[in-house]
């Protein structure tokens, strides 16, 4: 009979020792957007932590004749899960020039209570595929969304006002990418991130 696997004998725990911060900065600087600004606010939000794990994400929005650009960078943390989100602005009266804004927040992985992942696969009949789109969903209770319908009851006669029911679900932050948009390695990146902070979220 086999002996069991310790905790740290699993697939993957020696690479969580490795720090992936300038694996990351290499993946902030190829996609050209803002990369000093980006690479300054993540650094100071991860504030010398081991990088786990990270994804990048840069998404070109139309606005009227205009494209703003958004990217959104992820990183892990052995004890934080970090966001930061940056955006690019036309002048403004404050701002005359061209500007970014760039937020962070830093999470306690303790305080994270779901990790949801859907994937999309084209055709499944066909055999196993990669997944054409995934979406992750994180939820640490910042952000709270009510789904609310009306309630009713077994009884096909009743007119009875039985209320509302609904559910409360945790939104905190969402992301969807696909092979067609983004990449097929966007897609699989995202899943390999999701399956790393899954993994650290056991309470």
């Amino acid at each position: 009979m086999r002996p069991a696997r310790r905790l740290d004998d699993r697939p993957g725990d020696a690479d969580d020792q490795v720090n992936r911060a300038r694996e990351l900065r290499r993946a902030v600087d190829r996609t050209g957007y803002y990369p000093e600004v980006v690479a300054d606010a993540v650094d100071g939000a991860v504030a010398g932590e081991r990088v786990i794990s990270f994804y990048v994400h840069h998404e070109p929005t139309f606005e009227n004749d205009e494209v703003r650009r958004h990217q959104s960078v992820i990183v892990l943390t052995p004890s934080r899960l970090i966001l930061a989100h940056t955006d690019e602005h036309a002048g403004d009266d404050l701002l005359p020039e061209p500007y970014t804004s760039t937020s962070t927040e830093a999470v306690s992985l303790s305080a994270v209570k779901s990790v949801v992942v859907t994937r999309m696969t084209a055709n499944p009949t066909a055999g196993p595929r990669p997944p054409a789109e995934a979406v992750m969903t994180i939820g640490w209770g910042g952000v709270s969304r009510v789904d609310l319908e009306p309630a009713g009851c077994n009884d096909p006669e009743c007119d009875a006002d039985h209320g509302y029911t609904g559910v409360l679900a945790s939104d905190d932050f969402s992301l969807r990418v696909s092979a067609a948009a983004d990449g097929g390695d966007a897609v699989t990146g995202l899943l390999s991130f999701a399956a790393s902070l899954s993994a650290r979220t056991q309470h």
